[in-house]
């Protein structure tokens, strides 16, 4: 199962982590810091050496890593030396940290201002304030597009004296083929916001800019017996709430549960809530993408008096020769890369990958995307053919990376001149403010690492990874990438800082190792619900 939506979602406060790490030195020399490259002992077995190699082995030692499997790289940033390796070839699942290639194929294939249009057209005649013929909204694959800025569509052909179409409103989808969820996409996820359908025109709900989904609240009626009173962002028709569950007296237990129908936009409320209990937020996807985009673009001519005749139809291009109305264009993509990195958008990176297909073939598919990623991997010295890349996000299981081959990413970019803005969207460990810390804010605090590591976060079940950027103790930049996988705890993040921390903690070149040991299980070895990355969990309660 991938990221389990459920995962208690209620609470809305941020939560402030430390790392209960326990710390020695050890000294060694230069050589033995700096020469060693090589290990191939099984993640969970005992430490083997000294130095960087014996401080990483110990933290890889965790319990909670028996029986699993690590691929772990520590690497010079300067001159790529390697410094640590461990089973660096073996592909595992990377989760999140696949984005690290979606994202940096995008600022070199795309360009840091690329900018996705949306645009409304028409071919027929206009007399006074009659728009004779269909009235089109072609969508170019904005991931960004709020339900304000369909209004401001809107809005411009008011104010050109539109007022009625005797045609049909069309929604223009076709710069994306038809297929909506990618290849190996855990059916149970379907109503969760990381994993909505894919389609060029869309709506997001928030500037957390979820695309393709609904914000649904629901609150306790004033009585037991009541309803709960349910709230939709955007406010639309285009999906129907079923509100099956009540209101029970105060100090109840609260099980509201908020989940669309499969195959339908029917969202079912169901459970109870008790009288003065809190509001559950949702954010829901909804089926059809395409279709939501429509229902909210006609709310909005309604709003502004231009009547539209006929009723929406999906999916039909819009003639040659259209002649552009109005224009809404998105923040240029060294800006969007923020919320898509910052808090690892799924939408985000799989908008981007038909997006790349579509600017370098013509073909808005995930096959022509990923073709153009694996052509500018190789370019960049990553070796293709020991990975395998599915999609554009990390949700499909069957992405395989080994730590190797992130590693020889992170290490390619930092020359390309789009890098800093590219670099600046890694969250940043323990940095409280969500746009700038991300899924790391709550990560690696009081330590070295705090404020000085740039990662990428990466969360399945039984998947769990790390890649990025950290300055040793003495100002070494070192490039890391840390992969795990078939673990059964709950969570293994704090074996990632851990070695995070250790390195930031080190004088590397010096050979000073302050070594630092993760907290233990917790949950001992029994299996226990996968901890989401920050931005998975709504509310977001990291």
């Amino acid at each position: 199962m991938s990221p389990d939506r459920r995962g208690h979602l209620r609470r809305d406060r941020f939560r402030r982590s430390g790392l209960a790490a326990r710390t020695w030195p050890l000294t060694l020399g230069l050589v033995a810091a700096l020469t060693w490259s090589g290990g191939s002992a099984p993640a969970g077995a005992g430490p083997s050496g000294t130095g960087l190699k014996g401080a990483i082995d110990t933290i890889l030692a965790d319990s909670r890593m028996d029986g699993g499997a690590a691929s772990v790289v520590v690497a010079d940033a300067a001159t790529g030396e390697r410094l640590y390796e461990r089973d660096a070839g073996d592909r595992l699942m990377p989760a999140s940290n696949t984005k690290l290639a979606t994202s940096a194929a995008a600022m070199a294939l795309l360009g840091p201002g690329y900018r996705f249009r949306t645009e409304v057209l028409a071919t027929g005649r206009r007399h006074g304030p009659v728009l004779h013929g269909d009235l089109y909204l072609r969508g170019g694959g904005d991931p960004t597009t709020l339900a304000s800025d369909y209004g401001r569509l809107a809005t411009r052909l008011r104010e050109s004296g539109i007022r009625r179409i005797t045609g049909r409103l069309v929604a223009d989808d076709t710069r994306f083929d038809t297929r909506r969820l990618g290849r190996s996409w855990a059916a149970d996820d379907e109503s969760s916001y990381y994993s909505a359908q894919i389609s060029p025109l869309t709506v997001a709900p928030d500037t957390d800019y979820d695309s393709g989904t609904v914000v649904v609240e629901a609150s306790p009626g004033a009585a037991p017996g009541d309803r709960p009173k349910v709230k939709l962002t955007p406010p639309n028709d285009y999906v129907r709430v079923d509100v099956q569950g009540g209101t029970v007296p105060a100090g109840g237990t609260d099980t509201l549960a908020v989940e669309r129908e499969h195959g339908t936009n029917t969202i079912v409320v169901t459970g109870d809530v008790p009288v003065g209990g809190p509001t559950t937020k949702e954010w829901v996807t909804v089926w059809e993408p395409t279709g939501y985009a429509a229902a909210v673009f006609a709310d909005a001519l309604a709003e502004q008096g231009v009547r539209v005749t006929g009723t929406p139809r999906l999916g039909r291009p819009a003639p040659p020769g259209a002649r552009v109305l109005a224009t809404h264009s998105s923040m240029p993509l060294r800006e969007l890369m923020l919320p898509f990195m910052k808090l690892s958008n799924n939408m985000h990176a799989e908008a981007l990958t038909k997006t790349i297909g579509y600017e370098t073939s013509g073909r808005g598919t995930w096959s022509a995307g990923l073709t153009a990623v694996d052509d500018y991997l190789r370019k960049e010295g990553v070796d293709t053919a020991k990975l395998r890349q599915a999609d554009g996000s990390g949700l499909s299981r069957m992405n395989l990376f080994p730590g190797d081959q992130l590693a020889r990413l992170l290490l390619a970019v930092r020359d390309a001149p789009w890098y800093a803005d590219w670099h600046a969207s890694l969250p940043v460990a323990c940095d409280p403010d969500r746009a700038v810390g991300g899924t790391l804010r709550t990560r690696m605090c009081g330590t070295p690492a705090a404020l000085n590591a740039r990662a990428k976060t990466g969360t399945l079940t039984g998947a769990s990874a790390l890649s990025g950027y950290v300055a040793d103790a003495a100002g070494r930049e070192l490039v890391f990438s840390i992969v795990l996988n078939n673990h059964l705890a709950s969570s293994v993040k704090s074996i990632e800082d851990a070695i995070v921390v250790t390195l930031a903690r080190s004088d590397t070149a010096g050979g000073t190792i302050a070594a630092s040991l993760s907290p233990g299980p917790r949950n001992g070895h029994r299996p226990a619900p996968v901890d989401l990355e920050c931005t998975w969990r709504k509310p977001d309660v990291c």
